[in-house]
């Protein structure tokens, strides 16, 4: 394993870090339907609490947080580790929402048939340079009915004036990144643990052709016990993406070759953002064990549109 720095632990399900300027962290807690603000110290405070799973958060052109919700899963607690299984019995609607980080306020900006678009489990969210952002709907498993949603990729305004759902069928795709560039839309599938990249042709479009079987590329796609979760560029263009079952974060670079593997000790590692005066700082949320973590990363992440 990597060499690690425990910032705190005590989580319930942590996903969705946002680096802010003042050497803190804002992230999620999908299990209690929170949102949680841990400082340097590690020291913990609620921000807000939407209910339903808080899940992919990222900083708005107002500087507010905006939040994909996937509505709820039932979870599995065992030898000290918390897993997500289903959807919730209380499944409250998959949604996007916009949180007030100084007060606390929170507004539903879209949710399932707006703009007669279906939101199941919205999951991870980047924005882009044009005052819109991506965001990927990661579905919902309904065990007892056997039933597996067929989701999408979807593109939308901060203002609330557009949604669509622009790429579909997408197999259950998690982390959602954007090159250096904004030429690239980079989307990670978790069952079939594949990267796939999308060639933006306009301010949330893609074209339509780039791939053999639609606009999807697949760029890699690892060996053994692997699932994909969300992910973060680092400013060579590389995209890490957190990888659950045998941990750690996987780098590929925009060539589809694998730079290396930064191993973690925990199953259910799902998140990893950069920040710091250099950008060298990295934070890994540790879910199922419930850890934020930090380590020193030997490249400068990208920074995000809105976290300047």
């Amino acid at each position: 394993m990597s060499d690690f720095e425990l910032v705190t632990d005590g989580l319930r399900f942590p996903e969705g870090p946002v680096a802010m300027d003042d050497g803190s962290i804002v992230l999620v807690e999908i299990a209690e339907g929170r949102i949680t603000r841990v400082q340097p110290d590690g020291t913990k405070e609620t921000v807000a609490e939407p209910g339903g799973g808080p899940n992919g958060a990222a900083i708005g052109p107002d500087g507010k947080l905006y939040v994909c919700n996937n509505g709820g899963f039932e979870y599995i607690e065992s030898d000290g580790m918390l897993a997500p299984h289903g959807i919730a019995n209380d499944y409250s609607g998959g949604r996007i929402e916009r949180v007030d980080l100084e007060t606390g306020a929170i507004e539903t900006l879209y949710k399932s048939g707006d703009f007669d678009c279906v939101l199941r489990g919205p999951n991870d969210i980047v924005f882009d340079a044009h005052g819109g952002f991506w965001f990927t709907d990661h579905g919902k498993v309904n065990y007892e009915t056997r039933c597996h949603d067929i989701v999408g990729i979807f593109y939308a305004k901060a203002d609330g004036s557009h949604l669509e759902e622009v790429i579909f069928p997408s197999n259950n795709p998690n982390g959602v990144g954007l090159s250096p560039d904004g030429k690239t839309l980079y989307a990670a599938e978790t069952y079939t643990c594949r990267l796939m990249s999308f060639n933006i042709t306009e301010p949330g479009k893609v074209a339509p052709d780039a791939g053999p079987g639609g606009p999807g590329i697949p760029l890699y796609r690892p060996a053994g016990y692997k699932f994909f979760d969300s992910m973060a560029v680092d400013g060579d263009g590389n995209i890490c993406i957190a990888t659950i079952g045998e941990c750690g974060i996987s780098v590929v670079a925009p060539d589809g070759s694998l730079v290396e593997f930064v191993a973690t000790d925990d199953i259910f590692t799902t998140n990893v953002c950069f920040g710091g005066p250099d950008m060298r700082t990295a934070w890994l949320t540790l879910s199922g064990t419930g850890r934020l973590v930090k380590m020193e990363w030997p490249r400068p992440g990208l920074r995000l549109e809105h976290n300047a």
